[in-house]
């Protein structure tokens, strides 16, 4: 099975589990940018941990504050609040979010003296923005652009339990070649698309 199919098996299974939590914010009243603006709100916290050396709870915060990125998503389809305005606000708090801790685990690995893992932490960076950055410009240009093998849910996951579990240097070193990989996917599936376009 492709990769992308498998992603969006995932995604939907992932929406049927979040059905009755977001089945209780409708009630409550709760907007999906409030959700978006919350999670973001929470994943900021987790830098400063990281900064302060503590880093598996940076991990748990980080994983609790980008589960409401999957909610905010499912809520706005459940109130039929789906807008371009909605999907800019997330997809920029993500690329906020994303730059805030790979730039915390940077300064971790620079305070240790570990040069090599702080400057790679940097290119796992640039590939994140890159991977993100290929799809909106190819879609923007009319191309469909969802392939890759990793894009940011799995980054969220792998950065998550590499903090969590203390492997978050082998976790910044596997980004790097994933994030490579998925770019290079992106730029030669939109090449193709492209040219095929009158």
């Amino acid at each position: 099975m492709p990769v992308e199919k498998f992603r969006d098996r995932i995604h939907r299974s992932i929406d049927r589990r979040l059905e009755p939590v977001v089945r209780v914010l409708a009630r409550l009243g709760v907007e999906p940018n409030q959700v978006t603006v919350a999670g973001t709100l929470i994943c900021l916290v987790s830098p400063a941990l990281i900064v302060a050396d503590q880093l598996a709870l940076a991990g748990i915060v980080w994983l609790a504050g980008s589960a409401l990125d999957l909610i905010d998503g499912a809520l706005a389809r459940h109130q039929d609040k789906v807008t371009a305005a909605g999907a800019f606000l997330d997809s920029t708090f993500d690329r906020i979010t994303e730059g805030a801790l790979f730039a915390a685990i940077a300064y971790h690995f620079a305070q240790g003296g570990d040069a090599l893992a702080a400057a790679l932490t940097v290119v796992a960076l640039l590939g994140a923005l890159l991977v993100s950055y290929t799809r909106a410009r190819a879609e923007a240009l009319g191309a469909n652009c969802k392939v890759g093998i990793v894009t940011r849910p799995e980054r969220v996951l792998l950065l998550g339990l590499g903090l969590c579990f203390d492997l978050i240097e082998p976790a910044i070193y596997l980004l790097v070649a994933l994030n490579a990989v998925s770019v290079a996917q992106r730029i030669h599936h939109s090449l193709r698309e492209l040219a095929a376009k009158p």
